[in-house]
């Protein structure tokens, strides 16, 4: 299990996101407060903005929490007032890690991470220490068993992906410029393709093979990180296998 895209089908199997629906709502709510503040409240001039809220609605967040948090961010009602941020570090056998946040304590939150690192045999490092191993791309994972391979491809390619890849076990994978992301999304939905995650993420240039101890620790920080009120994105360059997952749920039941 790969990057950024098998990290998001494990999510999905072990129904993270379910379990934690109200640390989602969180999350979610604190991303829309800050893509208010910096763009507005009009979702028609605000992609990022427009965005976030189809996130919020599809996971039944109520109209009214979505509303007030756009007015927090604008500035019409009054609420705590949130800064993004960024940290770096290394994982179990030199994973690099890069994590995106919101906090209204820079200081306590890069502790909290610090410890999550050290914990799970990483590290964190300075700004800029693993960042250039990744490059910022747009990413569409469709099911192999929902859709037709040479259709997928010829699909993603004429409406202007940049690469269509195959060696998932589970999912095929698009990948666009950040620029061209929406476009080609929406001529894939247009055309009834059935997409399983789509964003613009940060798509590691290479792999670290983990098994053992390192995988399942691998796997405890990210878990970690993810549930962590103040953590958006995670983003990592370990590769598990299928074999190697089914034997870690296996030893944590």
């Amino acid at each position: 299990m790969s990057g950024h895209s098998k990290w998001a089908g494990i999510k999905h199997k072990k129904a993270i996101i379910d379990a934690k629906r109200g640390k989602v709502f969180t999350k979610v709510i604190r991303e829309i407060t800050v893509a208010a503040r910096e763009g507005g409240g009009n979702v028609e001039n605000n992609a990022r903005l427009r965005k976030i809220i189809e996130t919020a609605r599809n996971a039944n967040m109520p109209q009214d929490n979505i509303k007030k948090a756009v007015q927090r961010g604008t500035g019409e009602i009054p609420g705590v007032m949130y800064e993004e941020v960024v940290y770096e570090g290394y994982g179990p056998a030199g994973v690099a890690v890069i994590i995106e946040g919101t906090t209204d304590n820079r200081n306590r939150t890069a502790s909290e991470i610090r410890k999550m690192f050290s914990s799970h045999g990483g590290n964190m490092g300075e700004s800029g220490c693993v960042s250039w191993m990744f490059s910022q791309k747009g990413y569409i994972g469709v099911e192999k068993s929902k859709f037709d391979e040479e259709k997928l491809m010829s699909l993603a390619l004429e409406n202007g992906a940049e690469d269509f890849r195959t060696d998932d076990e589970d999912f095929y994978e698009v990948l666009t410029t950040p620029a061209d992301f929406e476009g080609v999304k929406q001529a894939l939905e247009k055309a009834g393709v059935p997409i399983a995650n789509g964003e613009v993420t940060m798509q590691p240039q290479t792999y670290i093979k983990l098994t053992g101890k390192d995988a399942e620790r691998m796997l405890a920080l990210m878990d970690d990180l993810e549930a962590h009120d103040d953590v958006k994105n995670v983003y990592a360059n370990f590769d598990i296998s299928e074999k190697e997952m089914e034997a870690i749920e296996a030893g944590n039941k």
